[in-house]
């Protein structure tokens, strides 16, 4: 579930709210109780990270394909002892 922000025009207090997309937006400040309340659009709170995604694949493609080569010709060269 989502977590929406929310800032009443009255008052000027902030929430933040784990709602389930389907549900209603909040209407009443809980601190001034108007029906001043209004969604904020805030940045998102993740970032992803590690191989298989835009920023680490694509920027460079030279330098993947450095790595990628040196770590077929270590796995070739590693011998697997049980």
């Amino acid at each position: 579930m989502p977590i929406y922000e929310y800032q009443c025009d009255a008052c000027g207090e902030k929430l933040d709210k784990l709602q389930k997309m389907n549900d209603e937006p909040l209407k009443t400040c809980p601190k001034c109780y108007k029906e001043k309340l209004k969604k904020v659009i805030s940045t998102s709170g993740f970032r992803l990270k590690g191989t298989g995604w835009y920023e680490t694949d694509f920027k460079n493609s030279n330098k993947s394909k450095t790595s990628e080569n040196t770590a077929l010709t270590k796995s070739k060269n590693e011998v697997k002892t049980l």
